[in-house]
């Protein structure tokens, strides 16, 4: 149950503060794939009526975070391994396609905003806190996008941001018990320089590299934990 002061929030903002709480807490894995969004139990735990409760799952479902099954309840969306190359492969197409863009078409204006957000990815890193990396990490990309002038890719570019940001959450995991973490913010250092110097064939190879090392990192990851308790599936 939340306190009186979270009951409080939750009552003065409806349902986007339980739209916000549970979206946070599925990107952050705080709330596992599979797992069972009951409507009465939220509603008894934001101390508010289903309807908010309702409105706030039909927005978590529009941003793929969620799915409704066929005897109508809720629970938090599986991440589909199986199809994990599929989205792979489209992440490295748009990824490079608007990497390439940005390189060509950018403006001073579009470098200090790559820049400004670099900046406060290499914050996120340093905080720990895989939430706000997650995110800081999206808008870097899009950032890059914007910059790519193509408003079509940008948006397909950044739904697959969007659906990626829990395997983001393990890779993230899986790189600092590597020690790797260097990696999280010297590969957007170079590919941030590569559009400064519209070198459009190495912002291409870079955007490249970034996918696959998110790819190689993830699949070590469910090596190394495939026995946890999460829902998987394929189609």
């Amino acid at each position: 149950m939340a306190d009186e002061a979270e009951i409080r929030h939750a009552k003065g903002t409806g349902w986007r503060f339980v739209y916000q709480t549970l979206h946070d807490e599925i990107l952050s894995l705080v709330l596992e794939p599979g797992a069972l969004l009951d409507e009465t139990t939220l509603a008894e735990r934001f101390g508010m009526s289903r309807s908010p409760i309702r409105e706030a799952l039909i927005r978590l479902s529009g941003d793929d975070l969620v799915v409704t099954l066929s005897n109508r309840s809720t629970i938090v969306a599986p991440i589909d391994v199986l199809s994990f190359p599929k989205y792979v492969e489209a992440l490295d197409l748009a990824q490079r396609m608007n990497t390439r863009l940005a390189a060509e078409l950018r403006s001073e204006a579009d470098l200090k905003a790559i820049a400004a957000r670099q900046k406060e990815f290499e914050a996120a890193v340093k905080s720990g806190n895989h939430l706000l990396m997650s995110e800081a990490n999206k808008q870097f990309h899009m950032a890059i996008a914007t910059a790519g002038r193509n408003p079509y890719l940008a948006a397909f570019y950044e739904r697959l941001l969007n659906q990626g940001r829990r395997m983001l959450h393990l890779h993230f995991d899986y790189i600092e018990r590597s020690n790797d973490s260097y990696l999280l913010t010297d590969e957007h250092t170079e590919m941030l320089e590569a559009i400064r110097a519209r070198d459009v064939e190495r912002a291409d190879a870079l955007a490249h590299a970034h996918t696959r090392q998110f790819r190689d990192n993830f699949i070590e990851f469910m090596k190394e934990n495939y026995s946890q308790n999460f829902s998987f599936v394929g189609k």
